[in-house]
């Protein structure tokens, strides 16, 4: 009875050219495979059989057409599957697997990796120094740890399934089954995960992530989205949800309901970067701009410095202290100028052991609609070629203390170094992290084939939400 973990070895034993279906399809997937580049020469002699290997599986399948051949294969429709928020550590998981075993997902993340069951989990980790996370190993984003590779480095193929959706909800029966190709990991590479996690599922633009395999095998367009921290789809689908408009319920991935930005590519990592120009804080009609010096939220592509990146695997913003320093003196004024008068808000220390740095305490009125406390709005203001700009409203970014509200955005010098919690796992140096928090309960639309991203900023201010879908109601 064939496994349900075919492998792939990097090994100089002979292959039998008879091959099973779904080993076909795991060499159709290893094309996508990213190069390697290690030092040692024991490394580089492996990968150079392993090449050699792939040629010879994918020679079939990369020669030219004949009038023999089957017909292109069929678009698949789109798909969507459940997301959770880790209460513990504030992750986010995809129960994805066909095991239902959620795996962590990373923005971030080149590929999809998870623990095996033996003898297919091989290696030991190594610290973070020598971990890039831009690469095709197994990488954990919170500790900054990868499995080590070597000469027996597998790929392996994970059975997966999730629902097809028209956009509206999810289509029954029954669930499509699929299979990714990744790699197994050692389980002490889930350190810092949520208890349950197996592994991680990564989001990246690169070719082994999860996105890019199933819009490379199902034809659906490279588009996936993000409602955090309720649900994902995949292809080239709407996503309607509720709205106070007299239609009901909405396409909110239509330009005409939310505002699009070009997506900057950083060759240096995987993330998302988008092309912030300037901050400001506006509260009651008072607006203070940030004095951020010229230049620093550019991308610095030579010296992967710089620029403005989203995360899934950090729960608070952080900005470069330069920055944050500009922003907290634009928050502060925007609060002394904006407070309605005859209230008492100040600012004030936050409580022991948390994270925070600009901590207020006294009477912020309250909005009707939604029933929130009326706090400042941060406007990111986008350059060239957005179409509108991205506003953080007070459920993106305040944080309820015991010693009042809290800005959930953070200098990136109070980081994890010092054991707390909300520290910065982000690769390279950029000058803003837009974390978990800022991306709660907004649709985040990534349309990799135009290179822009959708946002339609927090849902609780347009009446609506993640949860407002017919998603998982049948």
């Amino acid at each position: 009875m064939a496994s349900i973990y075919p492998i792939i070895f990097c090994s100089q034993i002979p292959i039998p050219l008879h091959r099973s279906k779904m080993q076909e399809e795991m060499s159709a997937q290893a094309k996508l495979a990213p190069n390697n580049n290690p030092t040692s020469h024991a490394f580089h002699r492996a990968i150079v059989l392993s090449s050699l290997l792939v040629v010879l599986l994918l020679s079939s399948s990369t020669a030219p057409a004949s009038a023999e051949d089957p017909p292109t294969a069929p678009t698949k429709p789109p798909l969507i599957s459940r997301l959770a928020k880790d209460p513990e550590t504030s992750l986010y998981t995809i129960s994805i697997k066909a095991d239902r075993s959620p795996l962590v997902v990373d923005l971030a993340g080149s590929l999809v990796w998870s623990t095996c069951p033996p003898p297919l989990t091989p290696h030991g980790t190594v610290p973070c120094h020598k971990c890039t996370g831009a690469g095709d190993e197994p990488f954990n984003p919170v500790t900054r740890e990868c499995s080590s590779s070597g000469p027996g480095n597998i790929l392996t193929s994970f059975p997966m399934s999730a629902n097809a959706t028209d956009g509206v909800m999810e289509l029954y029966p029954p669930e499509e089954s699929f299979a990714v190709t990744g790699k197994c990991a050692p389980r002490r590479l889930l350190r810092s995960f949520p208890a349950a996690a197996t592994g991680v599922a990564g989001f990246s633009r690169r070719p082994l992530s999860l996105p890019s395999q199933l819009a490379a095998r199902r034809l659906f367009g490279n588009k996936f989205s993000l409602c955090l921290p309720f649900f994902a789809t995949f292809g080239d689908t709407p996503v309607f949800l509720s709205t106070p408009d007299p239609r009901g319920f909405i396409d909110y991935t239509a330009p005409t309901s939310i505002p699009y930005t070009p997506l900057l590519t950083n060759a240096a990592g995987g993330g998302y970067y988008i092309p912030i120009k300037a901050i400001s804080v506006s509260w009651h009609g008072e607006v203070s701009r940030a004095a951020i010096p010229a230049g620093a939220l550019d991308l610095d592509l030579a010296n992967n410095h710089g620029g403005v990146v989203l995360s899934t695997a950090t729960q608070y913003g952080h900005m470069r202290r330069d920055v944050f320093d500009a922003f907290a003196a634009a928050f502060d004024d925007a609060i002394t100028r904006g407070k309605i008068p005859m209230t008492t808000v100040e600012r004030v220390a936050p409580a022991k052991g948390e994270p925070f740095e600009l901590c207020y305490r006294g009477g912020f009125p309250m909005l009707k609609r939604p029933a929130v406390l009326d706090v400042p709005r941060i406007d990111l203001e986008l350059g060239d070629g957005a179409t509108g700009n991205w506003t953080l409203f007070n459920g993106n970014y305040m944080v309820q203390t015991e010693n009042g509200l809290c800005v959930g955005i953070l200098p990136m010098d109070d980081d994890a170094a010092a054991g707390r919690r909300g520290g910065m796992h982000v690769e390279g140096e950029p000058a803003v992290v837009l974390g978990g928090k800022q991306l709660e309960n907004n649709l985040l639309v990534f349309d990799l084939e135009k290179n822009v991203l959708g946002f339609s900023m927090l849902l609780d201010f347009r009446l609506s939400g993640c949860m407002s879908s017919k998603f998982f109601r049948n």
